[in-house]
């Protein structure tokens, strides 16, 4: 169904905006507000885009963009608040994945169920 990567949502600093791929409104309500949160509140103490996308295999990775000459984006911190997202919402994350293989890749996930 999906051929390239696919954004699950993103959130800019210059534009003070959030967005969240209509192809996962059906998602509940708990987790597209925790994606929210998590997302600009990035921005907020980050700064630059940060998106959340699904690569082709169904992996769901974090993608920073900062405008050239933004000297108030924070290269450094932005690396760190990725591996403490990654950390405190692993749980999320995987699930998120879990999801976008069963629903979108039609995979069968019963196999990673069952590691779990």
């Amino acid at each position: 169904m999906y051929q390239d990567n696919v954004i699950l949502c993103a959130s800019s600093a210059y534009e003070q905006k959030y967005y969240l791929n209509d192809d996962f409104k059906d998602l509940p309500d708990g987790v597209k507000e925790e994606l929210q949160i998590m997302c600009v509140l990035y921005t907020e103490d980050i700064g630059g885009i940060l998106t959340l996308q699904y690569e082709e295999d169904g992996t769901l990775v974090f993608h920073v963009e900062a405008d050239e000459g933004d000297l108030l984006f924070d290269e450094v911190g932005s690396v760190l608040k990725i591996k403490e997202l990654q950390r405190t919402k692993e749980e999320l994350l995987e699930a998120l994945e879990l999801y976008y293989k069963a629903f979108f890749l039609n995979e069968d996930v019963s196999n990673l169920l069952d590691n779990k």
